[in-house]
This record gives structure tokens, sequence and C-alpha cells, in this order.
């Protein structure tokens, strides 16, 4: 799996908001195009952190060809001001579950 991780700073003002809006539709819109096969959203003070975990690099890359702009375009009309996103990429090597 490849984790697409989208970390993002919300000023306290527009927590409420933002949560609901990527609780609500964000998150599921990502998942709707096809290419994850879920997502986890965290939460530490006014971090939020959303992983999206996609079936290969391949999915990513379509994502990001073929939906990405839309979804992007569809957060900044709603969050314009003040909200700052970063992304990373990264691979799984190996993981480890508990017996």
């Amino acid at each position: 799996m490849v984790s697409y991780e989208v970390s993002v700073m919300v000023p306290a003002e527009a927590m409420e908001r933002f949560e609901a809006y990527m609780l609500d539709k964000h998150i599921a819109d990502v998942i709707a195009t096809g290419f994850f096969a879920g997502a986890t959203f965290y939460r530490d003070g006014e971090r939020r952190r959303t992983i999206y975990e996609a079936f290969d690099r391949n999915a990513l890359e379509n994502y990001l060809a073929n939906d990405a702009e839309r979804l992007r375009n569809d957060f900044a009309e709603h969050f314009p001001d003040g909200v700052v996103a970063t992304r990373e990429v990264w691979d799984a090597v190996v993981r480890f579950d508990a017996p």
C-alpha cells in the first residue's frame, strides 16, 4: 500500500466547520474515487491529518491525475483562507500486526 498523508493547520475559529466538512463530505469524496482502500482522520491541537491508503502507486498517480484538482478546488472553495495543507506520500515497506 501507499499512504497519501494530508496534514492541515486549522485556525480555532474554523475547526468545527473544517471537521464537519472533512467527516461529512471530503474524505468520502476522496474514497469514492475508487483509488483508496480507506482513510484515517487524526487530530492534535490545531493540526488535523488524514491518511488515505491507496491500493498501490499506480492508483495514487491516477487519483492525482484525474481527481485531486477537482477535490482540492472544492476544499479551497470551502476554506479559502487560513487553512494550510501539506502532503506527503509514503510507500509501505512492511506491516506488523499483533498476534
